[in-house]
């Protein structure tokens, strides 16, 4: 499950993420995956299952939206930069939406392919937040934007981490959760509903800054409710961050805190663009 260079780590970090993991949960399936560049700690668990990826997928459709850009020589326009200001800081489904179009099926994939992302699947029939996604290709994701690379240049980079640190306070519940107070957190969630089959929860982030190079990706399904998710997730990323951060100060952020919305993020949003 967990490999480190450090000492005890890969242990430590084990014997967490399946005490929290096998905790009675009927039903609810989650997925880990974990890479920290300063201790080369990496862990996964599950980390191939696909999900529904509700609004996560806008991190790819971020990343694809930067590649276009690269490959056409320019800058993003005015207009491309409000969306997608829109689409990663509140998760705006109709910003979404438009770039889904511009970019259509055939860039997303080719984005996909060139990131590595091998098992990302976009729905056939449209619908966007019904992208299969895997928490394994998430991290690769993440890692793109924290790392040199030939996909997305330093300029890139530097924006779309700019943005995921933005994401309003209403949506940093998470994998925030017990990082490091010196930490700059990186982060998109998503949370949807589907008929008969549970919730989706799911929750990622990189963390960088003050020492700190490191991503973590938790995907949930079939939760009896949105909070059930939130805390499971949150309830992994305190104990992964608290081993991965022995001595650091972290937040205090809890679920107790915050007013989490009582209906999905609206990612079910058709666009036929095939």
């Amino acid at each position: 499950m967990c490999t480190s260079t450090k000492p005890g780590l890969a242990d430590r970090l084990t014997q967490d993420i399946r005490t929290l993991v096998n905790s009675p949960r009927p039903k609810a399936h989650t997925s880990i995956a974990l890479y920290d560049r300063t201790t080369k700690t990496s862990c996964t668990y599950d980390a191939d299952r696909q999900h529904d990826s509700a609004s996560v997928v806008k991190v790819i459709v971020l990343g694809a939206l930067l590649r276009q850009a690269q490959d056409e020589h320019r800058d993003l326009t005015g207009a491309e930069r409000a969306l997608a200001t829109k689409m990663i800081t509140r998760s705006d489904n109709d910003a979404t939406t438009t770039l889904w179009r511009q970019l259509g099926l055939t860039r997303i994939r080719q984005f996909l392919h060139l990131a590595g992302m091998q098992r990302t699947v976009p729905d056939p029939d449209g619908y966007w937040g019904l992208t299969q996604i895997n928490a394994a290709d998430q991290l690769t994701l993440m890692a793109l934007f924290t790392a040199t690379n030939p996909v997305l240049n330093d300029d890139s980079r530097a924006y779309a981490l700019d943005l995921l640190n933005q994401v309003i306070p209403s949506q940093r519940w998470g994998v925030p959760a017990g990082a490091p107070s010196g930490a700059r957190v990186h982060m998109k969630n998503g949370w949807l509903q589907r008929t008969g089959g549970g919730w989706r929860v799911h929750s990622v982030g990189a963390f960088t800054g003050n020492g700190h190079n490191y991503g973590l990706v938790v995907l949930t399904s079939d939760h009896a409710d949105m909070a059930a998710g939130v805390e499971a997730i949150e309830n992994l990323a305190r104990k992964i961050h608290a081993d991965i951060n022995q001595t650091a100060t972290r937040t205090g952020l809890t679920l107790r805190s915050r007013h989490l919305p009582g209906t999905s993020d609206g990612s079910l949003v058709p666009e036929s663009i095939r």
